[in-house]
């Protein structure tokens, strides 16, 4: 059976099939505008109901892929450095417990990989970022993943590899499982690390929270805005869909953020393992 696009968005509110609209371009130039201005944009009830229902049984039935970790690092996924002070950022690390079913795992008539495929949603992201031309992303583990947090999981302060991420919420957790960032923390060639200490520090100043509803799109500015996800509380499990485009159509995550966050290295992550154009720590 064929699935359409409209089997999977709610195209009667969010019309990303029709670009020449009224609609489509005032939705556009919302989420450009809380984009450049607090680094995010969400799409409330963006995804049907019933494909929400079929990711959720997807990733249910696929637990037991799910690459599990428990794991501490800095906001950065880099080593210790020991030319840094101990109290240094790069040198701060936090644990975290979650588990990724990764995107070489996903099946290719997922509603998920169908929808990260439809040359409309790649769209909808470039024209809300007002940036051209984007592509899907070259890694072949990151590139369009289900995290998942079960009762009692954290996942600490930390900055994206990518530029900017989607995020569709599967499953809410009971309590808790709220996401945190500070916009725009740092820039191209600027790594503030005296502002990144005193968020780890505690400064709660420029945070902002945000409680995702199922099926909400989120489109995030994760590469400059540091985040978290707060400690899930309850009996539910929290799960949410990555699906990530880029601005380089070449470039992968580096083998020790492949290592740390999806459990395995993969020829390519050494193969493409070269300094980023903008200086940043990945």
């Amino acid at each position: 059976m064929t699935i359409s696009l409209s089997d999977i968005v709610n195209l009667n509110e969010y019309p990303i099939h029709d670009l020449n609209s009224k609609i489509y371009k005032e939705l556009t130039a919302y989420c450009k505008n809380e984009l450049d201005t607090i680094g995010c944009c969400v799409l409330s009830n963006f995804v049907q109901p019933n494909s929400i229902n079929k990711m959720l049984n997807e990733i249910n039935s696929k637990r037991s892929q799910v690459y599990w970790s428990d794991e501490s690092h800095n906001p950065y996924f880099t080593k210790k450095d020991s030319s840094f002070p101990n109290n240094h950022p790069i040198n701060s690390f936090g644990d975290r417990n979650n588990g990724y079913l990764n995107g070489d795992l996903i099946p290719e008539d997922s509603d998920l990989n169908i929808l990260y495929h439809r040359e409309e949603l790649k769209d909808l992201v470039s024209n809300c970022l007002d940036i051209k031309p984007l592509f899907h992303w070259a890694d072949p583990l990151a590139k369009n993943v289900y995290n998942c947090m079960d009762p009692g999981n954290y996942f600490p302060w930390h900055f994206d590899s990518n530029e900017f991420t989607l995020s569709i919420l599967i499953q809410k957790a009971d309590e808790g499982g709220n996401f945190e960032y500070v916009p725009n923390l740092r820039k191209p060639n600027d790594e503030n690390f005296e502002g990144v200490k005193r968020v780890l520090d505690g400064d709660r100043e420029n945070v902002r929270v945000l409680e995702l509803e199922v099926g909400d799109l989120q489109i995030f500015k994760g590469r400059y805005s540091m985040h978290r996800v707060s400690k899930v509380e309850g009996k539910t499990t929290r799960y949410i869909a990555l699906p990530t485009y880029t601005l380089d159509g070449w470039r992968v995550n580096t083998p020790e953020h492949a290592r740390v966050v999806y459990g395995k290295v993969l020829p390519i992550h050494y193969e493409r393992n070269v300094e980023r154009a903008d200086s940043l720590k990945d």
